[in-house]
């Protein structure tokens, strides 16, 4: 067998604030002079630049607004569990003092 079908990419995951820096730093010197250093394919930190322009916030950010939606998400099921209960509790209430 040949060993380049052998072999596995590896496919690297960066954090969304080393992201942001990349590009801030991109916007600076240029992007292919920031993706050399930083051992990146420039498509990879022009793909990050327009993710940043069409959100309009900071990756950072947005991760942090989707986990804020998936708390408020899971406390509004809670609550609506909650709510079911009382509303089951208070009709058995009702029904007992009669």
């Amino acid at each position: 067998m040949n060993s380049n079908s052998e072999q596995k990419a590896i496919r690297n995951k960066y954090s969304a604030q080393f992201k942001d820096q990349a590009v801030e730093r991109a916007e600076k010197d240029g992007v292919p002079q920031v993706a050399k250093d930083l051992g990146i394919a420039e498509a990879m930190l022009y793909s990050w630049r327009s993710k940043k322009k069409q959100g309009g916030t900071t990756l950072e950010h947005q991760k942090l607004q989707q986990a804020e939606m998936a708390r408020l998400k899971r406390e509004c099921a809670r609550l609506s569990e909650e709510n079911a209960f009382l509303k089951k509790v208070a009709a058995y209430f009702t029904k007992e003092s009669e």
